[in-house]
């Protein structure tokens, strides 16, 4: 039966990794995949077939348990639930400030940072943002951002498709080093696993040399050579922007950056912070005036009822049925080590450091793997993995890092690159020729030079 659990998990994982292949959303393999893992767990639990193990590592086993036992397994699928939904609602307020921000065009207010017809500093001004921005309202939210912002000044899509791939490397090296640029960090942030000082200060220099590096390189290549034509702003109407959109931006993002410090000073779980800070965008954005015609008939275009409508609830349901599928694993007992029924997770892990000890070489493997399957299922296995593992430990640092970056080897390999595929119809085989062995490199620096930094 634990057979066939798992072989749900490794189905389920298959059809998410071939979601462009099959033509199908990976929310669908997700939830599905989530509900059959737990319905065979309880069924099979009830049965006797097998054990299961609570979140305090107690080991249940319905035969002798009886009742007690049953409610130790309701409790377990409600924790899981639990620190699921943490996550989710972190994620949807997040989702949601950024798309008032959006509404009120508070990020073409950008486009006044870009003053420059030399490629080669239109690449370095795009980059810096793309970092910081990432840092702040994530990664994927940062390349939709500023790819729609090169949309507007380079209208040769060839150039342009350089300045895209060199934006996911950028963004996903920005949302590295920070609690709320990339999901996984969230993730490793909300179970506890790292906190944001011991996250900014180890990780900020290996992102920096991860996104400086193939920058520049890049900035020598033919491709960045010469001047483009970049339409200059003469005044707020001709750039787009509303009245409100320099409040809304800057109250968003202040907002935004506000959840750490919010967590820091009350010890509350990070999605408290984050419900305030959408609380607070939001009454603030339903008493601004946009625009001079504020009529109630327009009104609507700008409230936050119509950007939770334009939130993706697909991909909440994901990470949804992802992190719901994972605890399952971790729930469902597979052998035993040294005397003790572990649970799948913790038991792979175990055999995973038996087969190679060196923890950094299989932490520089999960940044591999991450450019080819889904980085957040490899995250939310690692937690399970080594969920023993100390706050703020080395380990923890370098999968954030690893995750985070890893992806950018591949345009497929991270959420970023996906929107920008999506966006520039950019071809696997050009982003894997032109800017994969870029972000390798970058990699590669970043990663070594955490190494180095750990074992002093």
């Amino acid at each position: 039966m634990e057979s066939v659990i798992i072989l749900i998990f490794v189905i389920g994982y298959l059809s998410i990794t071939l979601e462009h292949p099959l033509k199908l959303d990976k929310t669908v393999p997700a939830l599905i995949m989530a509900s059959l893992m737990w319905a065979f767990l309880a069924v099979g639990f009830s049965q006797g077939w097998f054990n299961v193990v609570d979140s305090h590592e107690e080991v249940f086993n319905f035969l002798t348990g009886g009742d007690d036992a049953l409610h130790g397994f309701e409790n377990t699928l409600l924790h899981h639930l639990g620190k699921t939904a943490e996550i989710l609602v972190f994620l949807i307020g997040a989702m949601t400030i950024v798309e008032i921000i959006d509404l009120h065009r508070g990020f073409e207010v950008l486009k006044t940072a870009v003053r420059t017809r030399s490629k080669r500093k239109l690449l370095w001004i795009i980059g810096i943002l793309a970092f910081i921005l990432s840092a702040i309202i994530d990664n994927l939210t940062a390349t939709i951002v500023l790819i729609t912002l090169l949309r507007k000044l380079i209208s040769n899509k060839n150039e342009r498709l350089w300045f895209a791939g060199l934006v996911v490397i950028a963004a996903n090296a920005g949302g590295a080093w920070s609690p709320i640029g990339d999901v996984t960090t969230t993730m490793l942030w909300i179970a506890n696993k790292v906190s944001v000082g011991g996250l900014v200060t180890t990780l900020v220099i290996p992102s920096i040399l991860c996104f400086a590096i193939p920058f520049f390189i890049a900035m020598y290549l033919p491709a960045f050579k010469g001047d483009i034509e970049v339409e200059e702003l003469e005044d707020d109407e001709e750039a787009g922007r509303l009245l409100s959109s320099k409040t809304m931006l800057f109250l968003g993002l202040g907002m935004i950056v506000s959840v750490p410090v919010f967590k820091t000073l009350t010890h509350l779980p990070p999605y408290m912070g984050m419900m305030l800070a959408l609380g607070v965008v939001w009454l603030v954005s339903e008493y601004i005036h946009p625009e001079e015609d504020f009529s109630k008939e327009r009104r609507h275009l700008y409230s936050a009822h119509k950007a939770l409508s334009r939130i993706e609830i697909s991909s909440i349901l994901f990470f949804l049925g992802i992190l719901m599928a994972v605890g399952a694993l971790e729930t469902l007992v597979y052998g035993t080590i040294g005397g003790e029924q572990v649970g799948t997770l913790r038991y792979l892990a175990e055999a995973l450091q038996a087969a190679i000890p060196n923890q950094d070489v299989v932490v520089a493997l999960l940044g591999v793997f991450s450019a080819i399957i889904d980085n957040v299922p490899l995250v939310a296995a690692s937690i399970g993995m080594y969920g023993s593992t100390p706050l703020d430990a080395d380990l923890w640092h370098a999968i954030a890092f690893a995750a985070g970056t890893g992806g950018s080897m591949l345009i497929i390999g991270s959420a970023a690159g996906v929107a920008a595929m999506g966006m520039e119809k950019i071809d696997f085989i050009w982003y894997l020729k032109k800017i994969s062995w870029l972000a390798a490199v970058g990699f590669l620096v970043g990663y070594i030079y955490l190494v180095i930094m750990f074992s002093l």
